[in-house]
């Protein structure tokens, strides 16, 4: 899948379809050719993360950053990790967009040219707040994604959230990767919106 730098995609499908998986695996893809990456969490603890994205690179380090939006919101005192910063919670939106801006800072300070930016997930952050601020917080993050000519990838449970919703969001995004349940609990995932759209692929 090639897509132009500054791309924004949603990830929509039902739970349990493996949308989680095919982004961390776009993500990885990227960091094994010398992609920084960062991923905001608002589902797992930032060392969980960190820990799972690097067991995919095959030995190479590349730059990562994890923004993790849980820990403390479940009154945790997390410990120092490298490559791990805090929010005091999802919907410390202020806090998730500073946090992205220094990442990439610090990539750019380094040298790290093109960056991959993981948001999983949207459904925890509609749980939190209304689509109001989340539509006006993720219209300042893909923007950001877009200038700082990323990739960026946005996980969202499509069945947790009504029609409205869904295509309130879809407004922000360039294309998106939808998956699907298929035959004997295999996952299907196509892409639309960038360049033509795709057949249903496996998974």
């Amino acid at each position: 899948m090639e897509v132009d730098p500054g791309t924004n995609l949603l990830i929509a499908g039902p739970p349990m379809t493996g949308k989680r998986n095919l982004a961390f695996d776009i993500l990885a893809s990227g960091g094994r050719t010398g992609d920084g990456a960062i991923v905001v969490t608002t589902k797992d603890n930032g060392e969980q993360v960190l820990t799972e994205y690097e067991s995919r690179l095959d030995g190479s380090t590349p730059a990562v950053g994890v923004v993790d939006c849980v820990s403390k919101q479940r009154g945790m005192t997390p410990r120092r990790v490298d490559g791990v910063e805090y929010t005091s919670s999802p919907v410390d939106m202020t806090g998730i967009g500073i946090q992205l801006s220094e990442n990439l800072q610090r990539f750019y300070d380094a040298g790290v040219r093109t960056n991959r930016i993981l948001f999983n997930s949207l459904s925890t952050l509609l749980m939190y707040s209304n689509l109001q601020t989340v539509f006006r917080f993720l219209h300042v993050f893909t923007g950001r994604v877009q200038s700082a000519e990323a990739l960026g990838l946005f996980v969202i449970d499509s069945t947790a959230h009504d029609d409205k919703t869904m295509s309130t969001l879809r407004q922000l995004f360039d294309g998106e990767i939808a998956v699907r349940e298929a035959e004997k609990n295999r996952s299907e995932a196509r892409i639309k919106g960038v360049g033509p759209t795709s057949d249903w692929r496996p998974l």
